[in-house]
């Protein structure tokens, strides 16, 4: 099978091009390189199966070009990472939704399968955890640019299954919760990374607001299994899926998790969000996935500890040299 990657040079992007020549497939990655990097990609290029376009998700006749040669597609490009929302509203909403909308527009053409990434960011400040996938989406203001990136994630979403109900486009919708692994980086604010970075170098680590916000961190190859095993079924096609782990812990707790694996003498400190962002700043309070459908349509759920998975980017930035004097 041929995959098209959009995206592929990211974080997820790059493991799942990986995992997909291993299992004997090949993979075509389209990437702008706004956020992600030839870095990730290097060690497959000039690997049988393998080969990479520069280039945007929005260029339509580009992604026509890709698609129809492809036998499916994984729609993993956007503009992600709150800082970069934040920072630019205008380019998130028009690169998410406008993307999505052309990537649907030429699978539609010959009916080929795309699975499109969203986002647990879509369920907002809900607070009945977990969260489950007919769950109603709580979202703050329009004046809040925090939201943006969850409304143009649910807007995905919407078109997915809008070219679904009337082209008969096979899509599947996965909804990502925060995933942590090998190859992220902090720039955007990914807060793993972010933590790991700042304890190997013994710096404090930052945690914002009080601490006692919640999330669920997933390994990114718990990510990619999940999500090539609802790639590859039938059933799961006009549906979307919560693909997380859903072991729950503060920031807070996050940080001393960190700070321990890493044996580190950072100091915890507590900044307010109007420092870290913005005045307004509003942030989710939890994020626990429900992933019974997951495991119940591809007999998978992600299963990695928090422990290993800190391990893992410990290793990762370590091997790059962050912390060495």
């Amino acid at each position: 099978m041929k995959v098209l990657v959009t995206g592929g040079a990211g974080f997820i992007g790059s493991h799942l091009s990986e995992r997909l020549l291993d299992r004997g497939d090949e993979v075509m990655v389209l990437d702008d390189l706004s956020t992600g990097s030839m870095d990730n990609l290097q060690h497959l290029v000039g690997e049988d199966g393998f080969d990479h376009r520069i280039g945007s998700a929005l260029d339509e006749s580009l992604v026509t070009e890709l698609v129809d040669d492809a036998d499916c597609t994984v729609h993993l490009a956007a503009a992600v990472g709150v800082r970069l929302i934040i920072e630019r509203p205008t380019h998130t909403i028009e690169t998410n939704v406008g993307a999505t909308d052309t990537v649907l527009k030429a699978a539609s053409k010959s009916q080929k399968r795309v699975l499109v990434a969203s986002t647990s960011e879509v369920y907002g400040k809900s607070t009945a955890v977990p969260f489950t996938e007919d769950d109603d989406l709580n979202l703050g203001p329009t004046t809040c640019s925090r939201w943006a990136y969850a409304c143009s994630k649910a807007l995905d979403e919407w078109l997915a299954f809008a070219y679904h109900r009337e082209k008969g486009v096979p899509v599947v919708c996965v909804r990502f919760f925060n995933t942590v692994g090998p190859r992220q980086i902090g720039r955007y604010g990914m807060v793993v990374p972010n933590f790991v970075t700042q304890a190997l170098r013994g710096q404090p680590i930052t945690v914002y607001g009080d601490g006692e916000q919640t999330r669920c961190f997933g390994h990114v190859q718990d990510t990619v299994e999940a999500s090539l095993r609802l790639l590859d079924s039938d059933e799961a096609v006009g549906d979307v899926f919560n693909v997380g782990s859903d072991r729950e812990v503060t920031i807070m707790q996050l940080a001393e998790i960190v700070k321990e694996r890493a044996k580190s003498d950072s100091e915890i400190v507590l900044v307010p969000y109007e420092q870290a962002y913005a005045e307004g700043f509003e942030d989710m309070p939890t994020r626990v996935p429900d992933v019974t459908k997951l495991e119940r349509v591809t007999g998978f759920r992600p299963r990695t500890s928090l422990e290993q998975i800190i391990d893992d980017v410990l290793a990762d930035l370590r091997a790059k040299g962050v912390g060495t004097p």
